[in-house]
Parts: C-alpha cells; structure tokens; sequence
C-alpha cells in the first residue's frame, strides 16, 4: 500500500477537505475541525496539530493533536484525537504510522508525553502506549479510558 503521512501544516491547502473528512468521521461540527486547523495553520503554539495519511489525493487515515480531547482531566495536555482509519484501509499498520509519527513531530517540538481517551483496551498499547487513569467524558455517563506516551 502506498501512502504518506503529511502535516496539515505542510499543506494548507487541503484544510477544508481535511475539515470536512473528520467531521464525517466523528460527527463533530465542521467549525470546531476549521477553527482548530485555522489556529495549527496560524504556527503560533505547538497545540493544535492535525495530520493525515493520504493514498493520491485521498485521505485514509487521520489524527489531531488538541489540548483537551472531551473529558474532566483538563490537566492531562495536550491529547491525540479523532483518530480514524477508512474502514477499507484498517489493518495495514496506518493507526500505527500515524501514531508514531505524531509522536514523533511532537518530540521535535519539545512535547515529550502525550496523552489520549479512548473507549479501546488493548490497541493502543501495540504502539508504546500506557493505561494510565479513568476519566469522565463530557457529557458521557461511564468513566473512559485515558492513555498515556512518553517518546
């Protein structure tokens, strides 16, 4: 399979269809993905970030980095969020790739240990990732899984 993994903020360009994809994928609004782009794109901070596994012009797989990913541990920063894989594309090592690149840029940008919730339990841990606490989602009943990398 033949794919790249691109920063948002190497191609700007494809702000509006990267917005538009993770609204699809997680039904959160399309402001709330095109402001946080638009704040990566500024390169004031190094939170946000958004990356995406591409396949030509197709985006297969994605992720961001936000410093609050929904839940009550506000001082658990920043978060990896919206992960997401097409279904077609799964089980070809792309969460994986992703995962660790961001860890990767993160690192270079000074942020060591990064923090995700998630309602899986064990996939994470196939990429160097560490249960580490309960969590209250926003508005959700149940405690959730937060995770833990140190690069």
């Amino acid at each position: 399979m033949d794919y790249k993994i691109i920063r948002l903020i190497d191609r700007p360009e494809i702000k509006e269809q990267a917005a538009q994809w993770f609204h699809e994928k997680w039904d959160i609004p399309l402001k709330a993905y095109m402001e946080s782009m638009e704040d990566c794109l500024r390169g004031i901070k190094s939170v946000p970030q958004w990356y995406l596994a591409m396949e030509d012009n197709r985006i297969i797989g994605g992720l961001g980095v936000i410093e609050n990913d929904f839940h009550d541990r506000k001082d658990l920063i920043p978060n990896i969020c919206a992960v997401y894989v097409e279904e077609d594309k799964r089980c070809n090592g792309i969460a994986g790739a992703l995962l660790n690149y961001v860890c990767v840029d993160m690192k270079e940008k000074g942020i060591d240990t990064l923090y995700l919730i998630t309602e899986h339990a064990s996939f994470y841990e196939r990429y160097g990732w560490n249960f580490l606490c309960m969590a209250q989602g926003d508005g959700e009943p149940g405690m959730t899984r937060i995770y833990i990398h140190r690069e």
